[in-house]
């Protein structure tokens, strides 16, 4: 396989995929097998040479996890970190104030051993929810964090995997004010996905030069075009956060909406972003196909957002995708409910690119045709809806069999 997947001459970025947090410059990642785990990779660490703009948006589950708590309100004293470490295994999650604790214990061991400040020291947490951590086995992870053997960035995207079945990462490189400028990320999720955020942690390091307002806002923009619209079965779980570092280590000038290449910045992370939101949906619990809605023609993009997270939100849909049954009639039901501004009489409907739905109406299809083109491990699904301005695409995947006997058995 090359390194080097495509050239977007348009947007002029460059894609590594075998790229990941540990491509920018002055980004080190690695991974160690602590013991909260039997035999895998269970503890992670990212660590920049010099102190980074930070940014993060997490769960909006009430029940937010411990160390979602430290990680903001450390982010919040100066919108910096240095380094960012991640168990699996225990999401640290409905335990307290002892799981408070816990959280900024490790924070100030990892700050210790690294010589930084505890609140440029970033916590996540993944896994079974309501237990406390191990916190031997934590120590010993921090105890061996930047060790040069276990410095290998795949060992990070290793580390943070529950029920994944692979790792999900992505690098691109893109110029700015002629210099070379990499943005790469790491994510994980497989179950508990759905709109804003779900049990899926996303971290990208960039080398840019970024203002820290600016950053923010990019982060959150991108995350509602790419994180919150994902879902697997629906649940959102009380760990997600995705987390975003920029050390600057790249030479120019700094970054923010007045830069006159700022949008390419933007697209550049964009595209790193969806690229990490589509891996988590194709990886769902059990999933066969990934499942692409595309919603245009709504009277706006919350509209449209709407209706393309309930056609991949939809249990009907997603059982029918994975029997390979052109059963459209699932699908204006799941916008139906969606939006109160649907027009059925001007609604188009188009699966695997045959038109099933014309102006709110069945039309003739080849049914055994379509049948066959279900087959494949990508659906598309799209749905004009009127004459609006909004669209938004979604992600998702099918549900199968499987998927209820990884969860049947999930502490097991």
């Amino acid at each position: 396989m090359k390194d080097i997947e495509t050239i977007d001459t348009l947007n002029q970025i460059t894609v590594d995929i075998n790229g990941d947090v540990g491509s920018p410059l002055g980004f080190i990642a690695g991974g160690f097998h602590a013991g909260l785990r039997r035999k895998k990779k269970d503890f992670g660490w990212i660590y920049s040479t010099t102190a980074a703009t930070a940014a993060g948006v997490y769960t909006l589950n009430r029940f937010k996890a411990a160390p979602l708590k430290v990680t903001e309100d450390s982010i919040n004293i100066n919108q910096t970190l240095q380094a960012v470490v991640v168990n699996s295994a225990n999401a640290n999650s409905c335990t307290g104030d002892r799981g408070i604790q816990d959280a900024k214990d490790t924070q100030s061991w990892v700050a210790e051993r690294l010589n930084i400040e505890p609140h440029h020291v970033g916590i996540a947490s993944t896994g079974v929810i309501g237990s406390f951590l191990p916190m031997d086995k934590i120590k010993y992870g921090v105890d061996h964090v930047l060790q040069d053997s276990f410095n290998q960035s795949d060992y990070f995207n290793q580390s943070i995997l529950t029920t994944d079945t692979t790792t999900k990462h992505l690098s691109v490189k893109v110029d700015i004010d002629n210099q070379t400028v990499t943005i790469g990320g790491t994510a994980k999720g497989s179950g508990m996905i759905h709109p804003n955020m779900a049990t899926m942690l996303g971290f990208i390091t960039t080398d840019a030069k970024v203002d820290s307002k600016a950053l923010n806002q990019c982060l959150s923009q991108t995350t509602d075009h790419s994180f919150n619209m994902i879902t697997v079965d629906g649940d959102s779980s009380t760990n997600d956060m995705v987390l975003c570092m920029a050390n600057g280590q790249a030479n120019h000038h700094s970054l923010d909406e007045n830069h006159p290449e700022w949008q390419k910045f933007v697209y550049a992370i964009n595209y790193v972003a969806r690229y990490l939101a589509q891996s988590i949906a194709k990886d769902g619990e059990g999933a066969t196909k990934l499942v692409t809605a595309k919603v245009k023609g709504a009277i706006d993009i919350h509209e449209a957002r709407k209706m393309a997270k309930s056609i991949v939100s939809s249990n009907l849909v997603k059982t029918a995708i994975h029997g390979e049954d052109a059963n459209f009639g699932r699908i204006v039901t799941a916008m139906g409910y969606a939006s109160k501004y649907i027009d059925p009489n001007a609604t188009n409907v188009k699966l695997c690119q045959v038109s099933v739905v014309k102006q709110g109406m069945s039309v003739a299809f080849d049914e055994a045709y379509l049948k066959q083109q279900l087959e494949a491990d990508n659906i598309v699904i799209e749905a004009t809806v009127g004459d609006g301005e909004g669209e938004a695409t979604a992600y998702g995947c099918d549900l199968s069999y499987e998927y209820v006997r990884i969860n049947a058995s999930y502490r097991t």
